[in-house]
């Protein structure tokens, strides 16, 4: 499947990311509610560790490992969960703590291919404009290949 990621600053402090998967939506939200699937496609799918608690009020922590050796550590919590539509949770890169922004995920099902919505809102645009020049989008495209990859195994 071809590269469809959009990325959009609808806001100074927000952006927003949009990807189809051909893949039904309770398989999507199931590849972002369990650390069996997150494994295969988190971290631009490098080796992760991954642990989670996937309830309102839960935290997760992600650790991935680069083929360079590095590590990078990422935690949050969870803070709505409505199966197979919608997760909200808090996420931090532990490299820079503090600086907290919130995710909203929104998957919508047309036709057995899913759209995932993802509106990432920050406490300042400072904050924004550094995760959007830290490479975010190239993450995410990556992140979303290795997704839409995994899917295809499991259709």
């Amino acid at each position: 499947m071809s590269d469809n990621l959009t990325v959009t600053l609808p806001s100074d402090l927000e952006v927003k990311m949009v990807r189809v998967f051909d893949a039904p939506r309770a398989l999507v939200f199931e590849a972002h509610a369990n650390c069996e699937h997150l494994k295969h496609w988190w971290g631009r799918g490098n080796p992760l560790d991954c642990v989670m608690d996937f309830r309102p009020g839960g935290t997760y922590r992600f650790v991935e490992h680069t083929p360079d050796g590095e590590q990078y550590a990422f935690r949050g919590e969870y803070r709505e969960i409505q199966a197979p539509e919608r997760i909200v949770q808090t996420f931090e890169f532990e490299g820079m703590p503090g600086h907290v922004c919130v995710e909203t995920l929104e998957l919508t099902e047309e036709d057995g291919k899913t759209t995932v919505t993802s509106v990432t809102r920050f406490d300042t645009k400072e904050d924004r404009d550094g995760m959007v020049s830290s490479g975010m989008a190239d993450g995410a495209r990556e992140s979303y290949q290795a997704l839409a990859a995994y899917l295809a195994k499991l259709s």
